[in-house]
């Protein structure tokens, strides 16, 4: 592989003043620059390191609910892919309103789905039934995720959506299809990892409302968090 430019030079020639910029700004952006594009060669050495892991494990026959009211297996979710992203979110039956953070997930991705689901299937999983979900997902206006329902909790629990008190997890996961076989390609197993005084998060974060935030002079703050409804 060719060697890679420093990133300071390519900052530097690549930086160039907006209208009033004063010199000490310019530098400290040239400086901030330089560390973006660290950032993003490591985040491909990441996603390189990611697409290169060995086969996960094999995973058992979970059954689901879909739409209109069949029982199908996991295979199943994967449509005319090889390649099935889930998402499970926190709306059991016991929760009167779904997490407002599963929401703003999903949000921003009703409609990037239809270009995601050309590469990959996507499916969003429940404990509560598909109606349910789906309820939610028409007053929110989204019109293309596609819902299953989980046959028992048996999924939830092996995969980290289940704790043992009953409490619900996001879990966020990928998988393959290996012939006849559906492995665990790659899990979010951030949680529990975060640094003090932070939130815990991916790497990088896959939810757009935070990494918008992330640019701002604010950033995400220290208490705020997505509702399901603003005045």
């Amino acid at each position: 592989m060719d060697q890679l430019k420093p990133a300071a030079e390519l900052a530097s020639a690549a930086s160039k003043p907006y209208p009033n910029d004063s010199a000490e700004y310019r530098a400290a952006r040239t400086a901030l620059l330089a560390e973006e594009i660290e950032l993003r060669r490591h985040i491909e050495r990441v996603a390189a390191q990611r697409r290169a892991l060995p086969a996960g494990g094999e995973a058992p026959d979970y059954l689901f609910k879909n739409e209109d009211g069949a029982t199908v297996p996991l295979a199943a979710l994967f449509g005319r892919h090889d390649t099935l992203v889930t998402y499970f979110w926190m709306y059991g039956p016991q929760r009167e309103r779904p997490c407002p953070m599963c929401t703003a997930f999903l949000g921003a991705l009703d409609i990037p789905v239809r270009d995601i689901s050309q590469r990959v299937a996507f499916a969003v999983l429940g404990r509560s039934p598909v109606e349910r979900q789906l309820a939610f997902a028409r007053e929110r206006g989204w019109r293309n995720l596609t819902f299953y329902a989980t046959a028992g909790d048996d999924f939830a629990r092996d995969y980290r959506g289940l704790a043992p008190d009953g409490s619900e997890w996001p879990a966020l996961d990928v998988w393959v299809k290996d012939g006849a076989k559906v492995r665990h390609f790659w899990g979010a197993e951030m949680g529990g990892t975060e640094d003090p005084g932070q939130d815990a998060r991916g790497a990088p974060d896959p939810t757009p409302l935070w990494n918008i935030l992330d640019l701002t002079p604010a950033g995400r703050g220290s208490g705020w968090y997505p509702a399901l409804a603003y005045d």
